[in-house]
């Protein structure tokens, strides 16, 4: 049997080929869940897992959120694994002359091993029972309403996929309110291979024109979501690199599925399973709830000058000059000043940056050498650059939030000082990798923003104090008055008054 062959639903399939492929591709899940939990989660894994993935626990309130992150790793993991295995049973049941609902028993626990047993062991039936219908529309139903012209199907699928995707979009982001694995990875995978699937349902289409459909209901569904204001440009921009390639890769599974001659009997089976795969991703996020990591940033640079000098821009500093960096100027928040309320532990630090204040409890007051405080209260992380002037998605409340910062000196020789910022945050949007690696980004470039500003007073001073130093002792100059330096006296006269 070809590879291409093993993703249709239409024929029967011998028992033979049935406990190879079954065989080998428990195999082949093993191994690849083995790599992702012990390698990436730290974990260990066997096969008793597959019954008890958690150990005993009595619920998903008993998972801690790196569990949680597993669960959905391993549930994506799983589906393509989930689709081989259905199609595999259906065919083998039509093969063995056996009604075709008894795949329901792929899912019992414990008896779906016994019943993969049976039908590695029952014969072909000499007369195959009659296909039963499958619990999904029939073909006939999308030939009224595809169109048989190469454009005319593509403009279909890519408007009516971008709509769906728009519906799903405002499901995960207004009533669920879960920007994750649903979101993220589900919806733009699906996009590409529903997209490439309708296209392609009157005749296989080339490689270029499926890829090309993969991605344009993505362009589109971003287009959508500034027009009706869920989203604004920056947070469309940060997540297209990743959602273009779930959704190329979506492109890719629908491609190797029409090349294949897939049958037009199947199409609206792979059609209802990819429709469905992003709303139980965010079903499971629901009530999975994964709980966000703790992520650290740390920046540093050298200041020429001692930590005394240096601790007082720490602890508040003047006005920031307006930002040139691109991010910042189109709507990325951006530090401005900073104020404090008090001396020492207890004092309260207000860093003002230009979406609103960071309310900062000094928790450590070690002068010269460590400021370190809380985070009360974040302002949004960013101003949404939409053509409607201001929107409030809710990722801008609650979902990146600060919890602690500190800044660093350290004594350098030649009086110079090591000056260390580092801020303590989480999110709440996954996947976290993806996520980590923007908010890691911005935030070293807001320290180095804070620094470095920071750096220029303090050395400027110094230039300053120096200059004034150096003047007071140079020499007078060749031919000048000797400079007196002495307050004038008054000397006495003959008549006693003062001149």
């Amino acid at each position: 049997m070809r590879f291409a062959n093993l993703w249709e639903w239409q024929g029967c399939v011998s028992r033979k080929t049935y406990l190879l492929v079954g065989v080998t591709a428990f195999a082949l899940k093993f191994a690849v869940d083995w790599v992702v939990v012990t390698q990436f989660f730290h974990r260990s894994w066997s096969l008793v897992n597959y019954w008890r993935p958690f150990g005993a626990i009595r619920g998903f309130g008993a998972i801690d959120s790196v569990e949680r992150g597993m669960a959905l790793v391993l549930l994506a993991l799983a589906l393509p694994f989930l689709y081989l295995g259905i199609s595999m049973t259906v065919r083998r049941l039509r093969d063995a002359g056996q009604p075709e609902w008894l795949v329901v028993l792929f899912f019992v626990p414990i008896v779906n091993l016994i019943f993969f047993a049976w039908l590695c062991a029952t014969p072909a039936s000499m007369k195959p029972r009659a296909t039963e219908p499958p619990p999904w529309p029939s073909s006939k139903a999308l030939d009224r309403w595809i169109p048989r012209s190469s454009w005319g199907s593509a403009v279909l699928s890519v408007g009516l996929t971008a709509a769906l995707g728009l519906l799903f979009a405002f499901v995960g982001t207004e009533v669920v309110r879960s920007y994750g694995w649903g979101l993220f990875v589900a919806l733009p995978f699906c996009l590409g291979l529903v997209s490439v699937l309708l296209h392609s349902y009157r005749q296989p289409r080339s490689f270029s024109e499926c890829t090309l459909v993969a991605l344009m209901p993505l362009a589109l569904l971003g287009g959508l979501l500034l027009l009706v204001a869920i989203e604004g440009l920056i947070c469309i921009l940060m997540a297209a690199p990743f959602a273009a390639l779930l959704a190329l890769l979506g492109g890719f599974l629908g491609y190797a599925i029409q090349s294949a001659r897939w049958l037009r009997g199947g199409t609206p089976a792979a059609l209802s399973l990819a429709l469905l795969m992003t709303p139980t991703f965010f079903s499971v996020e629901y009530f999975v709830k994964p709980q966000p990591s703790t992520f650290v940033v740390k920046s540093a640079i050298e200041v020429n000058a001692p930590p005394e000098r240096v601790w007082k821009e720490v602890v508040a500093f003047a006005e920031i000059a307006p930002p040139k960096e691109l991010m910042f100027r189109a709507g990325v928040a951006y530090p401005i000043r900073a104020e404090i309320s008090g001396h020492g532990a207890g004092a309260v630090r207000h860093c003002i940056f230009s979406t609103g204040a960071f309310v900062e409890p000094i928790e450590v007051w070690d002068e010269p050498r460590l400021l370190r405080f809380s985070v009360a209260a974040n302002p949004a992380p960013l101003t949404e650059l939409t053509p409607y002037g201001h929107i409030e998605p809710p990722h801008l409340h609650g979902y990146f939030e600060s919890h602690q910062g500190q800044f660093l000196l350290t004594a350098l020789p030649g009086g110079r000082t090591r000056l260390e910022g580092t801020t303590w945050y989480t999110h709440t949007m996954w996947p976290e990798t993806y996520w980590h690696w923007w908010s890691d980004y911005i935030i070293h470039r807001i320290h180095l923003r804070v620094l470095n500003h920071i750096k220029g007073r303090v050395e400027s001073g110094q230039r300053s104090t120096e200059k004034a130093d150096s003047s007071s002792l140079r020499p007078p100059a060749a031919g000048s008055a000797p400079r007196n330096d002495k307050p004038p006296s008054f000397a006495a006269v003959p008549d006693g008054r003062k001149r």
